[in-house]
């Protein structure tokens, strides 16, 4: 009789955004005609720029004429997309071969994707508050999970220590939620941690085209000796708007190596046996964000979002309440005033102020006392949100 995967009934329910969207119904339907202003969703509320739409409509183009149409895709990448990522590195001093550069159909099904690399006996670190998806992909996977807290203490930027056995980090940075992001210092803590221990760094670089600091690093491999530990993980959905559209890539240097395997190679294997690439449209599409052009008018949507997340900082800064994130980041992770659980924080603004965010405790243990907004709503509902906000708490 077949066996299911019975680590799936080691997983925990899922109850954040459901327990989310149940109380905001409930309020809805008890307060008829109530608008809410919603700060919570992670999605984007700006379309693809026209540089994309542009390059959309040409490759629809292409497929209908013989001369021009694509049927199946290289597995790890079209050329010219590989090519366009491989240069948007070099503009940073990070030099990548196009053959280490990987199409995927966006970050979340590649972190989940990628643990094929790995023996289950590998054990995950997770920095919390954390991404749940991170736990939940290693959990059914039946991998243990070593968890690493981190607090207002230290800005939610822990860094290792002696006491640290892991075999698989995740760091993310931007971080969500918390919107916290690792200098080169730190991370070079990091890096030079996994190579002492021949661990192997997933660095979820989802949100880094909202850093503005150039201090800060963008990319892991900005970081001396990254090469030989370190895969990068990235997405266009929130850098370009393709939440609805599907695509990023992921980069593996041909130096890492454990036990003799090569990953990179490793993975171009599991790409041809696994997949058939992402569509041409797709990756048309996705190389046009790369272009002078391209890289002009998606900056003008993050600029956008940059607004939205001065209306709220300057309004917990009037308030004189702690938080980090905004500026280098699309997410704002503040503490609840009056020693408030997350829950009750949101019901609170829920009910007095109409305004929906993301309770931490969804994070992760050490969320709890902590609250996530989004700045991915519209302009004109996050500045109401942040006046609200303010007259609230001032109250």
């Amino acid at each position: 009789m077949l066996k299911p995967n019975h680590n799936y009934s080691d997983l925990k329910d899922s109850y954040l955004f459901y327990r989310i969207a149940q109380k905001t119904r409930a309020y809805v339907e008890a307060h008829q005609g109530a608008y809410l202003y919603r700060l919570g969703i992670g999605d984007v509320s700006l379309p693809l720029c026209r540089a994309v739409i542009d390059a959309l409509h040409e490759a629809v183009d292409d497929q209908a004429v013989k001369e021009t149409f694509h049927g199946y895709m290289p597995e790890c990448g079209a050329h010219f997309f590989r090519a366009a990522v491989a240069g948007y590195y070099a503009k940073r001093g990070v030099k990548l071969d196009e053959e280490e550069v990987f199409v995927s159909s966006g970050a979340s099904d590649e972190l989940g994707d990628i643990l094929d690399l790995f023996d289950k006996l590998a054990n995950a670190l997770v920095l919390e508050p954390a991404y749940p998806a991170y736990v939940d992909a290693n959990v059914m996977a039946g991998r243990k999970i070593v968890r690493l807290a981190s607090g207002e203490e230290n800005g939610f930027l822990p860094l290792p220590d002696k006491d640290i056995n892991a075999d698989i980090l995740y760091i993310c940075s931007p971080n969500n939620p918390t919107g916290a992001v690792f200098s080169k210092e730190q991370l070079k803590k990091w890096v030079d941690y996994a190579n002492k221990k021949g661990a192997v760094i997933l660095f979820d670089a989802a949100y880094e085209a909202f850093i503005e600091d150039e201090t800060l690093p963008h990319s892991i491999f900005e970081i001396d000796g990254a090469r030989t530990c370190a895969i990068e993980i990235c997405s266009l959905s929130k850098t370009a708007g393709f939440t609805g559209t599907r695509c990023g890539y992921t980069v593996i240097p041909k130096e890492l190596e454990r036990e003799g395997m090569n990953l990179n190679a490793m993975w171009v294997r599991n790409r041809t046996t696994k997949t058939n690439g992402v569509s041409y449209i797709i990756q048309k599409g996705a190389a046009a964000v790369f272009t002078d052009e391209g890289q002009k008018q998606i900056k003008e949507n993050i600029a956008v979002y940059k607004r939205n997340a001065k209306y709220l900082t300057d309004a917990l800064d009037k308030l004189g309440i702690w938080y980090c994130g905004g500026k280098n980041a699309p997410y704002i992770w503040m503490k609840c005033p009056r020693g408030m659980s997350s829950w009750e924080f949101f019901d609170f603004l829920l009910e007095k102020a109409q305004i929906v965010g993301t309770p931490g405790e969804g994070f992760g243990i050490c969320g709890e006392g902590f609250f996530r907004f989004s700045t991915f709503g519209s302009p004109a509902d996050t500045e109401i949100a942040a006046e609200r906000l303010v007259k609230l708490l001032s109250e």
